[in-house]
């Protein structure tokens, strides 16, 4: 069991990775840091930028992750109260539900691939903010819009770790987890954007390119997790790897 739990840990991290690398979030980083900051662009692109620009970045950087993990982490404690529900009134039903998620998240790969678009997830919903609060509360409110307001393609992957979360028999403390691995996915590499300004820039122009296979197979994970998912070989396939790489859940 603990096996099982221990890669669906590691599918939140990858996923929140993931998303950073969508289409909705890359290329936009460069724009994020500098209204979160309240720098120029030239500043924060400055090879030889003094220490006091650089942690102005990373502490702005730091509650701009607080900001949107606490939605997230909110949005998990609430699927996981949902599937303590289940467990309380519906105990043979959790098979159900997980059958349910495991429909969801392939549908939601099916969408971000490509194949088929689901009419629900096109619309773009994003909360906009005009002129950012000054100071760290404003950093802190920006990413809490920036959450609250995630596009098409975040969308589908944040909703395939909440299905996990809902269909999972760890309650509100479950959810809380996955949702705060997930953030931390999508956070850290914002971090080191923001640390290393200049070889983001750099690495940005080299993989913007390939923005649209990282979608496809971003999809095509989420097709197999939800497979995996609807008929319950999570557990089978953690046994396999406890069995044959015991160093991946030391």
């Amino acid at each position: 069991m603990q096996a099982a739990a221990d890669i669906t840990l590691w599918v939140a991290f990858y996923a929140g990775i993931l998303s950073f690398f969508s289409p909705c979030v890359l290329p936009l980083i460069p724009s994020y840091l500098t209204y979160i900051s309240g720098l120029s662009f030239g500043e924060i692109s400055d090879a030889h930028a003094g220490a006091k620009v650089r942690m102005t970045i990373l502490a702005h950087s730091l509650v701009f992750i607080l900001g949107f993990s606490l939605v997230f982490i909110s949005l998990g404690a609430l699927a996981g109260l949902a599937s303590s529900s289940f467990q309380l009134y519906m105990r043979e039903g959790l098979g159900w539900l997980q059958k349910i998620g495991g429909v969801l998240i392939f549908l939601f790969g099916i969408h971000l691939s490509g194949l088929f678009h689901v009419v629900v997830l096109l619309g773009e919903h994003r909360f906009h903010l005009r002129a950012k609060p000054s100071g760290f509360v404003g950093t802190l409110i920006v990413g809490i819009a920036f959450a609250a307001g995630w596009t098409p393609c975040i969308g589908p992957i944040l909703g395939a770790i909440l299905a996990i979360a809902a269909s999972s028999s760890g309650g509100a403390g479950r959810g809380v987890l996955l949702l705060a691995v997930y953030s931390a996915g999508l956070g850290v590499p914002f971090l080191i954007a923001g640390g290393l300004f200049n070889w983001f820039l750099n690495f940005f122009d080299r993989f913007k390119k390939h923005i649209r296979l990282v979608e496809i197979f971003t999809g095509l994970l989420l097709m197999v997790v939800g497979g995996l998912l609807f008929f319950d070989l999570f557990g089978r396939m953690s046994g396999f790897l406890y069995r044959y790489l015991p160093a991946s859940f030391g």
